[in-house]
Parts: C-alpha cells; structure tokens; sequence
C-alpha cells in the first residue's frame, strides 16, 4: 500500500491545484497529501484512488459524445420487474437481449426499474425503491390499468405489455422506429470527488411534437447486477439484470420551440461501482407521457 501511496503523490506532484488536460477541468483537492504524510487513512486512500480513476476516465474519454448511433433510432425500453416475482426472470432476459441490439435500425436503450410492493412476501429486492412503483402507477393511469402487474415493460412511454412477450414487444418496437424523435446528446465535460459532469445538449421542443413542454431527465443505472435469491417466489435462483436504475431525476425542462443545453453535476456513489455505470438521458412529456428522444452514455474504465 505504500508504493501505491507513493504512486498517487508522485502524480499529484505533477499535478497540483487546477489541472486541464484535453480541455478537461478537475480540481485535486487532495493537493495537500505529501510524502512527510505517514499513513493516509483507508478512507482517505479510497476516495483518493476512486478520484483518480474517475479522472483516468474522463482522460481516456475526452469529450466523446455518446449515443451516437448512425442510422439508428433510439427507442426507451422499461421494464417494471421483481426479483420476488416468479414471472419476471424471462422478462430480465429479454430485456438483455434487447441490450445487445437486436432490433435493425434501432438503438435500444433500456432502464430496469425495480418496484417494491413484491417485498413483503418472503424476499427484498436490494434493488427495488418506491420510487418506481410510483412511476409504474402514473404509467398505469395513463394507460387505464385497472392495476399495476410484473413484469411490465413500457416502449417510448406510449405502449405497454407483458415484459416476456416477445410478439408485442415487436409491434411496439415498429411503431417506436416510425416515430419523430428529439435528438439528446451526452457527453462527459469533467470529474471531481464528489462526481462527474456531464454535458447536456437537445434539439427544439418543435410544435409538430404536440407537446407544451417535457421534462429532461437523467438515469444513473449499473450495467449489470447479479443477486443469489434466498427466498420467496424465486428462492434458490440466481438471477441477473442489465441497466438496473439507481436513480432518476429531472435535470431541467423543454418549451415549445425551446431546446436544452447544460452541464448538469452527478454523484456516482461509491467508487467501486464507477466501472458497472450508465447513464441514460431521456426527454419525455410530464406525467409519464411520450419519451421524445433518448441517449445513453457508458460509465466504463474496463
């Protein structure tokens, strides 16, 4: 640990205060570390080293665009699943199918929005919030549910079916690829402790859309997770996932003839997840209506 230490201060060593390399800004605010320093704590060592490997990425990447698929029309795919849900494990793997881009002329972009109201009958999902049950429900009025289901999976924001129903799912991805989209742009600008900054660019809320206005958001998801199910429905089973949402938020808002372009400040979290990250960003009418366009850009220093 100490050569690594060692590393580290010959790096900061050439590095202090502000540093821009590649028209990218970071701020080393751990400047202050020297040589005389016996021992950093194991903390302060991690966050150290989870900063560095965030700038090495930010270095590797440089002001890459993402979600720039020529040809392809990007096309939103959530799904509403469990892992105490005995249904939902064909829908997880549809949905990484759908992830490796099988559909011609499609760019798919999918979010695994984990609900929690399967919680209470033996198993919690580690990666279930409320906050996307609550999605789903506003999904649910929308469509004139009578009620909420697992797995559901919803394209665009404008069809909705049973997440394993691969027929369906194709009639709801034709109609996606013969829609007008908004173009997003996702780019990185810079990193610091606390996170990363991205670059947000859309094109105009035109009239020919319908819309007033909607909302820009960004999904912070992990590439993959993998959970060792001990009970409930699916008790026993290994189960995987692709794009597992950890957070949403809505970053800004689109008017009628207005587009977007901003830099906007994410907290990753902890440093060990920095190489299993995606971020998705989506622009949909309020209230859980059409998604317009989409981007995702990969959070990866594999």
């Amino acid at each position: 640990m100490l050569g690594k230490t060692r590393e580290v201060i010959a790096l900061l060593r050439r590095s202090p205060g502000w540093r821009s390399v590649k028209g990218v800004t970071f701020q080393l605010t751990v400047h202050q570390f020297t040589e005389d320093t016996i021992m950093p704590s194991k903390a302060t060592f991690v966050s150290l080293l989870g900063l560095l490997s965030v700038t090495a990425w930010v270095l590797a990447r440089g002001s890459d665009s993402a979600s720039e698929v020529k040809g392809r029309t990007p096309v939103l795919v959530e799904l509403f699943t469990s892992e105490g849900c005995s249904s939902c494990p064909p829908a997880d793997r549809f949905l990484e199918k759908l992830d490796h881009q099988p559909v011609a002329g499609a760019e798919m972009i999918v979010l695994s929005e984990h609900v929690d109201y399967w919680n209470h009958i033996g198993w919690r999902d580690p990666y279930s919030a409320h906050v996307y049950s609550e999605r789903q429900s506003l999904y649910g009025k929308r469509f004139g549910l009578d009620s909420v289901y697992t797995p559901q999976m919803v394209v665009d924001g404008s069809s909705e079916f049973v997440g394993s129903n691969p027929g369906l799912a194709d009639r709801a991805f034709a109609k996606a690829l013969g829609v007008p989209k908004i173009s997003v742009h996702i780019s990185l600008a810079s990193a610091d402790p606390s996170g990363v900054v991205v670059h947000l660019d859309t094109g105009a809320l035109e009239p020919s859309f319908g819309a007033r206005e909607a909302e820009v958001q960004i999904a912070i998801a992990l590439s993959h997770a993998e959970s060792q199910v001990s009970s409930g429905e699916n008790s026993g089973h290994r189960l995987t996932h692709v794009s597992v949402v950890r957070s949403l938020m809505k970053v800004g808002v689109l008017k009628r003839g207005q587009g977007l372009s901003q830099d906007v400040h994410l907290n990753l979290g902890p440093a060990s997840e920095f190489h299993n990250l995606r971020l998705i960003a989506f622009v949909q009418e309020p209230e859980q209506g059409r998604v317009l366009g989409a981007a995702l850009l990969p959070v990866s220093m594999n």
